[in-house]
């Protein structure tokens, strides 16, 4: 995380800008300093779950007990202080980001190869240097602080750019984190987590000053040192050639330090000695080998600049008056960049006219601001009106276009003259051919369509884009959705028919052939989808971006926050967006705004194939919700503003039919509903894995059911000091399998408006790593329901119930759980290795093709059925 090399050059090259501090002193001067304000740190939660997961068991899915009291100390002591805490946690991974994140993942799951490598080995759990943090510990975090009466948000973006505002603009006592960004942005100090004594209140802080000053540079230098070093954005190899000539050019190469430490002093010395000289004067990509990453890098350093900053490395003349082509240009402040802007002479009004500097021609050029953008405007002067017309860049000819202004976007529109009517006509940029084409506007969408010439009425025509072609296909408009559809000419009635395109042939088919496709609209994707497509390649990531939202001027730009049309209705959208960033809800308004979730890496073993992946076990329900989500009542599934907005006394009732259809367990609704809480939402659990996953047997769920049970009544400090004989690799699965599951019940539970309290699957109230670890190694060795409930009445007494709840729902999906000893006497060979029949459906057979195991599988191999929320659509809950 953060710049390459520069947390190993602090550390070894200038251990000076570390500075020994004490919190509470550092409160004290706060508020002698601003009487009356409370002395806040910032806290990027996503960089101190290694420091706050303090039990000594990680293996086993989560000492979660430990945890929560681990947290609830560490909230205690800052308050005790007088310290306000207020804790991020990362809400999306941009997609600048996105390769750096794929590369971690890959990373980690090489480093959960080696750790159950090692369990197969010794039997036990690795030492703490292989430490790898429990499934889910992120947003379980969110959950306990938030019970814990903290102030917690999350992200509309990676957290570190919203934890260093929010620390700059609310005059934060600093920021609290383990990332080098923070000594890159400009914003209030940054305290080490990493360092922190909780007993003393003891930390390093990292002095940015102190850093620029050793390496001869400025504060507004260090984002440009973070690009050219690398960084999330950034790939380190991209300059990777242009540092060691910085390099091999630096006179004061230390001896004693590493080589990376010569680097960056290296490229320090660049920027302060080479580039400063040409700064205001020259652009970035003239003293950089940028090529084909200007953008790229532009968007890194801007990347580091919070509201209300402007980096002096964004090219920009100089103040005062300087002389073009004989003309006496000022410099005048641009109200809306805070920006220098030269000023030429109109010789027709005598007046001043803002000017830039053509990058072809190198001359000035007069611009006019734009309205709407208040952005700069190339203009010419009309030989008609005499009047200054504006013009874009044609980016092939490199000349001006003439524009006007679109009355729907308020934006410059490129135009043609008609040859017919003398007329200025719009025209877009055909991608292709790189010729201009005319364009009409369409009346619902208010956008510019391209247009062709109809040969027989000689007028325009809407046409599209044929992906596999790349011609242009004449358009009607379906009188159904009100969009753009393609056409054909049928060859008896010589007039346009529509046509769909075929997944398989990938070519137009008439709807009225008898090889007719059916066609669904998404509305928020606003493009015809085949209802016979694969569910899931459909649902699984349906990201469109709306094309209308336009990237920032990268000279004077904040990290984009991406703007989607994955869900129309703005009452909807709004109330998952509080929800998502007030940290109440899970992936919700990541899949309605973006249409992409994340998961990071879980403890399973690859080379186990008797256990499917907890991706693939739980993929039938995310479908379910992106179709809840995104479905807009459509096929059955329930209308979001019933389920969220509405507030009648019936209405929680729907709630948990939506919940239960997720799982597919309408039919069990009684039954679960009969049992008490917190046990309720686990027995909806465990009956949905049991039912998915056949290599499940009965001392799985015994164990299960007995860790639940015993937990109740158990302290931190009897859990903290139990001991295992030894460590089980499939049980080590199976705890983050139910981990991953209790995940996956808060995202269910946020889609369908709350049915139930998220109390109710918090980990540290279901489940225990260490004590399900004990109850299934105990269950292995035979041990009856009496031992495993630990000879308590009441205990055993609810464990049939729960039992019982949990096989009869799974007898009504024809799935019969059996001993594992009933099952070795049928089956020879070992235990789950049976191929196909290690992941089922509801409906009694299994998704892995035969003779195939799951994780041999790619995703052209696999089966699928219908959704199965389609099949109970009359009794579980999804009509409205």
């Amino acid at each position: 995380m953060g710049v390459r090399g520069l947390q190993g050059f602090v550390g070894s090259t200038c251990p000076h800008i570390c500075t020994v501090v004490n919190f509470k002193e550092l409160a004290e001067r706060h508020r002698n300093k601003h009487p009356g304000g409370t002395p806040t740190i910032v806290v990027d939660a996503m960089c101190c779950l290694r420091y706050w997961y303090t039990p000594e068991s990680w293996i086993c899915g989560g000492q979660w007990r430990e945890y929560f009291s681990a947290l609830r100390d560490f909230v205690k002591t800052f308050t005790a202080v007088g310290i306000k805490l207020v804790f991020f946690f990362d809400g999306m991974v941009e997609q600048a980001k996105r390769d750096e994140w794929v590369k971690r993942r890959l990373k980690n799951n090489r480093e959960i190869s080696r750790i159950f490598h090692y369990i197969k080995s010794h039997k036990e759990q690795p030492g703490r240097n292989m430490f790898f943090i429990p499934s889910g510990l992120a947003i379980f975090t969110r959950f306990a602080l938030k019970t814990l009466g903290q102030e917690t948000l999350c992200s509309l973006q990676e957290a570190d750019y919203e934890v260093a505002s929010y620390g700059l603009q609310n005059n934060c006592l600093g920021v609290l984190g383990e990332d080098t960004d923070y000594l890159i942005y400009d914003t209030c100090p940054y305290f080490s987590i990493g360092d922190l004594c909780l007993e003393s209140l003891n930390t390093v802080m990292l002095c940015r000053e102190k850093l620029c000053e050793s390496l001869g540079i400025s504060l507004a230098d260090l984002p440009l040192l973070a690009c050219l070093l690398g960084n999330d954005i950034i790939p380190e190899g991209m300059f990777e050639s242009f540092r060691y000539k910085c390099l091999s050019s630096y006179t004061s190469v230390k001896e004693n330090f590493d080589k990376k430490g010569n680097i960056i002093l290296a490229v320090a010395d660049h920027i302060s000695k080479v580039l400063r000289l040409h700064q205001g004067e020259k652009k970035l990509e003239e003293m950089l080998p940028l090529g084909p990453n200007k953008a790229l890098f532009y968007k890194g350093v801007a990347s580091y600049l919070l509201p209300g900053q402007i980096s002096p490395w964004f090219f920009q003349k100089p103040k005062g008056l300087i002389t073009l082509d004989k003309q006496v240009v000022s410099m005048n402040s641009d109200p809306e960049s805070e920006q220098e802007v030269p000023m030429c002479t109109d010789p027709e009004s005598k007046q001043g006219v803002p000017m830039c500097t053509d990058p072809e021609s190198k001359q000035g050029v007069p611009v006019c601001t734009d309205p709407e953008s208040k952005q700069g405007v190339l203009m010419c002067t009309d030989p008609e009106s005499k009047q200054g017309v504006p013009v874009c860049t044609d980016p092939e000819c490199k000349q001006g276009v003439l524009v006007c202004t679109d009355p729907e976007s308020k934006q410059g529109v490129p135009v043609c003259t008609d040859p017919e009517s003398k007329q200025g006509v719009p025209i877009c940029i055909d991608q292709e051919s790189k010729q201009g084409v005319p364009m009409c506007t369409d009346p619902e969408s208010k956008q510019g369509v391209p247009m062709c010439t109809d040969p027989e009425s000689k007028q325009g025509v809407p046409m599209c884009t044929d992906p596999e072609s790349k011609q242009g296909v004449p358009m009607c408009t379906d009188p159904e959705s009100k969009q753009g559809v393609p056409m054909c000419i049928d060859p008896e009635s010589k007039q346009g028919v529509p046509v769909c395109i075929d997944p398989e042939s990938k070519q137009g088919v008439h709807s009225k052939s008898k090889q007719e496709v059916p066609m669904c609209t998404h509305t928020e994707i606003k493009q015809k989808l085949p209802l016979g497509a694969d569910p899931e390649f459909e649902l699984e990531a349906p990201m469109c971006t709306d094309p209308a939202v336009k990237q920032q001027d990268l000279m004077n730009m904040e990290p984009e926050v991406k703007q989607v049309t994955m869900v129309s209705d703005p009452e909807i959208l709004k109330v998952a967006r509080a929800q998502h960033v007030q940290a109440e809800s899970y992936l919700v308004y990541n899949i309605m705004s973006s249409g992409e979730i994340e998961c990071s890496n879980t403890l399973e073993d690859a080379l186990d194939q008797a256990l499917p992946s907890q991706a693939f076990v739980y993929r039938p329900v995310r479908q379910r919700v992106y179709s809840l989500l995104l479905g807009d009542g459509r096929g059955g599934t329930p209308n979001l503003k019933l389920l969220w907005l509405n507030q009648e006394p019936g209405i929680q009732g729907r709630r948990l039919d939506a919940l239960l259809g997720c799982f597919d367990l309408s039919s069990s609704r009684e039954e679960l509903q009969a049992v008490e809480n917190p046990f309720k939402a686990l027995c909806c659990l465990l009956i949905y894995l049991f039912v998915q996953v056949d290599t499940l047997c009965l001392e799985d769920l015994h164990a299960f059911i007995a860790q639940a049970l015993c937990l109740q009544g158990k302290s931190t400090v009897q859990l903290a000091d139990l001991q295992l004989d030894y460590i089980d690799p499939r049980a080590v699965q199976l705890g983050s399998l139910l981990v991953r599951g209790l995940t996956t019940l808060v995202l269910v539970n946020s889609a369908c408006g709350f049915p139930w309290r998220m109390s109710d699957f918090m980990p540290w109230n279901v489940f225990d790593g260490k004590l399900f670890h004990q109850k299934y190694l105990q269950a292995e060795k035979g041990y009856t329901v009496e031992a495993l409930v630990e000879q308590n009445r009441s205990r055993l007494t609810k464990f049939h119930t729960l039992k019982s709840v949990v096989c009869k729902a799974c007898v009504k999906e024809n799935r019969r759980i059996i001993s594992r000893q009933l099952w070795r006497s049928h089956q020879p060979g070992r235990w789950g290795r049976q191929g196909s029949g290690s992941h089922r459906t509801s409906s009694g057979y299994s998704r892995a093709g035969q003779g195939q195991h799951w994780r041999d599988q790619g995703p052209g191999n696999r089966q699928y059925e219908p959704d199965h929320w389609r099949r109970h659509s009359s009794s579980s809950g999804w009509s409205n």
